[in-house]
């Protein structure tokens, strides 16, 4: 095994991880605070997005970006085979599951942050907030997970 094999196998298994924590937002996390009241939801996902950039899940999130910017970077240069548009678009699946969560997921989140709850808007303020977020974030767990398969595709090609 080469070491950009190995690259894009650990790079795929950080997306896969990330994609599947995703998946679990998706799938438990956003529905289950869906049934609170909006007060205790805006509380729970205040609390939730304090402690997650302080999370081992930042390790896959940041580490399946990096490694899909490098192996970009040597797709882009590499001669022309079966394994390099695979890698190529697996890097950009990588990257783009990143960029929705820096570009949208986390000013949404700081502006949560600074939301008192216990207002007669609060179903209002969690609406707006959760409805795009949830949205997005089906974006970024699809686009982690077809990262880490694209990228295991294109080493089982090369």
């Amino acid at each position: 095994m080469t070491l950009i094999e190995l690259a894009c196998l650990i790079t795929a298994l950080a997306a896969a991880i990330t994609g599947g924590t995703l998946f679990g937002f998706s799938t438990l996390v956003m529905p289950a605070l869906n049934r609170l009241p909006a007060e205790q939801a805006i509380l729970a996902m205040q609390s939730i997005n304090l402690r997650a950039p302080r999370s081992l899940l930042m390790l896959p999130l940041v580490g399946s970006a990096l490694g899909s910017v490098v192996i970009g970077g040597y797709a882009a240069i590499r001669p022309d085979t079966a394994a390099r548009g695979w890698l190529l678009a697996g890097s950009v699946a990588g990257v783009l599951a990143f960029v929705i969560t820096a570009a949208y997921h986390v000013p949404r989140n700081n502006a949560l942050a600074v939301v008192t709850p216990h207002g007669l808007d609060d179903s209002q303020q969690w609406q707006a907030f959760a409805v795009g977020w949830h949205r997005w974030n089906h974006l970024r767990t699809v686009a982690a997970l077809v990262a880490a398969c694209l990228l295991v595709t294109g080493v089982l090609r090369g």
